[in-house]
């Protein structure tokens, strides 16, 4: 890093004299010194841009649209006809048990793509022009995260209708199935922090997504998502409760057949904000480190 040496008229004279040294000066240092802070209201703004333009880029990519979309008409069907009669004794039966599975499954396998995402950005240069505006570190991270918030709307929404269509009846009604998608979107918006911090620190996109698969897909299927825990050995079984995907899934199942408000909502929640308080941090930090 380069330096800048200076000195006043009277202590040139001074270091001429060999009485006094001379003032060095970090440019990078004496910029940002000179620079404002962020504030909220201007982090808040830049964020929602960036949301703007990963919406528009959405739009131009329709193809970013088929996880949210093909994914939970395929998996719901198939899972229901295939998986329900030696289950629960047939499909419709097994339906109050699988969609809230199924929900909690897409949402979580579709925060994965923002990470995927993010690192094709880094390769592509992008995000060194945005490193050179004078905008907040956190908007271009989270701005695409917000707009991803569509893309787990969809998913939740589909997954649910999906159900209607082939005989699934929420008993928590129209407010219960809400606070399910309320309750899985915020938990997938949670973790994809997680995954923005892989896509900061991996070597490429393709490696972002074989990491994730590794932590998700264990995570998802040793879970209560598809059969019950009690037909689960019992050393699987003590690793299922703890799961945070199963304090996931119980909830939106609690919410959406019953309009139950349960223990497991808080945990889920408490978890979440404790992985955006650890992560969107580590993110931010790498981001800056590794540009």
């Amino acid at each position: 890093m380069s330096t800048i040496t200076t000195a006043g008229p009277a202590s040139a004279a001074a270091a001429s004299a060999g009485t006094g040294p001379l003032r060095t000066i970090d440019p990078a240092a004496a910029v940002a010194r000179t620079r404002p802070r962020t504030t909220i209201t201007e982090i808040v703004s830049q964020t929602l841009i960036m949301a703007w333009r990963a919406l528009k880029k959405m739009r131009r990519n329709p193809e970013q649209f088929f996880d949210v979309t093909l994914q939970p008409l395929l998996f719901t069907a198939m899972f229901a006809y295939i998986f329900g009669g030696a289950i629960a004794g047939s499909p419709h039966n097994y339906l109050p048990m699988l969609i809230p599975g199924i929900v909690a499954q897409t949402v979580l396998t579709t925060c994965m793509a923002t990470g995927v995402q993010l690192r094709e950005d880094m390769e592509k240069g992008v995000f060194d022009r945005f490193k050179a505006l004078p905008m907040a570190r956190i908007a271009p991270l989270a701005g695409p995260m917000v707009a991803d918030l569509v893309r787990y709307l969809i998913a939740a929404g589909l997954t649910f209708l999906t159900g209607v269509l082939i005989g699934y009846r929420p008993g928590g009604g129209v407010l219960g199935v809400a606070g399910a998608i309320v309750l899985a979107i915020f938990t997938g918006w949670a973790l994809a922090w997680i995954f923005t911090f892989i896509g900061t620190i991996a070597k490429s996109a393709r490696s972002v997504q074989g990491i994730s698969m590794l932590f998700l897909f264990p995570l998802t299927f040793l879970s209560n998502a598809f059969v019950p825990v009690t037909s689960l050995p019992g050393w699987l079984a003590a690793f299922v409760k703890v799961n945070p995907v199963s304090h996931l899934v119980s909830a939106t199942r609690a919410l959406a057949n019953s309009g139950a408000v349960t223990s497991q909502a808080g945990w889920t929640l408490l978890a979440g904000l404790a992985v955006i308080a650890v992560f969107a941090p580590l993110s931010v930090r790498s981001y800056r480190t590794h540009m």
